[in-house]
């Protein structure tokens, strides 16, 4: 039993310790995973599954391994934060895949990237004919960015001279029966207000699920009650 006990509070511990770590290195660690992002996150889940798991090792042991490499993690982040230079060598630069509609076989080949990976990139970003594409590059966290050729871009709003209305971030209002009042607040709306619309629609808050002012000011409630007949359920 006291083994057990210990077990889980060393994996409780380690969990923490990582929440605490993550939110210090930032949603970068996460988002990018950059060569320096990749090889933090690789040992630093070595280090938590030992804290949490290993037991013939001494906690407090582990606990200043796995602090000390969370310190230098973060001052690394730091320095390439200051210098570009430190910057490059850490995490790298963007590579050139296809440059002004020219496939470079030998940035392909340095970083061991096929043309059937290439293609299936492109699918990805629905661009079926790579005659499409002006610059392809591969960023840092292994994304492919496009930028196709003039004539292969869509036309917008501009292109053919219409009027564009005013848009707004979305503001979620209701989420789960439950008004957020951080969100109101930070847009300059009242709960009056929330009030009034919710009442146009004829519901309470308490039948509303979700509630948003979109990004075009409309504002869309989704009931608890959806009242549909024959609702699809499928796994």
């Amino acid at each position: 039993m006291e083994h057990i006990l210990e077990m889980v509070g060393r994996t409780a511990l380690a969990f923490t310790l990582m929440m605490v770590i993550t939110r210090l290195l930032g949603k970068q660690t996460i988002a990018q995973m950059t060569y320096h992002d990749f090889v933090a996150a690789i040992t630093l889940g070595a280090l938590t599954a030992n804290l949490a798991f290993n037991v013939q090792m001494k906690m407090w042991n582990l606990i200043t391994v796995l602090l000390t490499f969370s310190g230098i993690a973060y001052l690394l982040m730091l320095l390439s934060l200051k210098y570009r230079t430190l910057r490059k060598w850490f995490s790298g630069q963007p590579t050139m895949m296809i440059q002004n509609g020219k496939i470079l076989e030998q940035n392909m080949k340095k970083l061991k990237f096929s043309l059937d990976t290439l293609n299936q990139e492109l699918r990805e970003r629905n661009i079926y004919n790579i005659e499409e594409v002006q610059f392809a590059v591969l960023e840092l966290n292994g994304e492919i960015s496009i930028l196709r050729k003039p004539e292969y871009l869509p036309v917008t709003r501009k292109d053919l001279k219409l009027k564009t209305d005013r848009q707004w971030f979305p503001v979620e209002l209701i989420m789960d029966g439950h008004i957020v009042q951080d969100n109101l607040k930070q847009n300059n709306l009242t709960i009056e207000w929330l009030m009034s619309q919710v009442q146009k629609k004829g519901l309470t808050i308490s039948e509303v699920s979700y509630a948003v002012k979109s990004s075009n000011g409309h504002v869309y409630f989704d009931r608890y009650d959806d009242q549909m007949s024959n609702p699809i359920d499928k796994e």
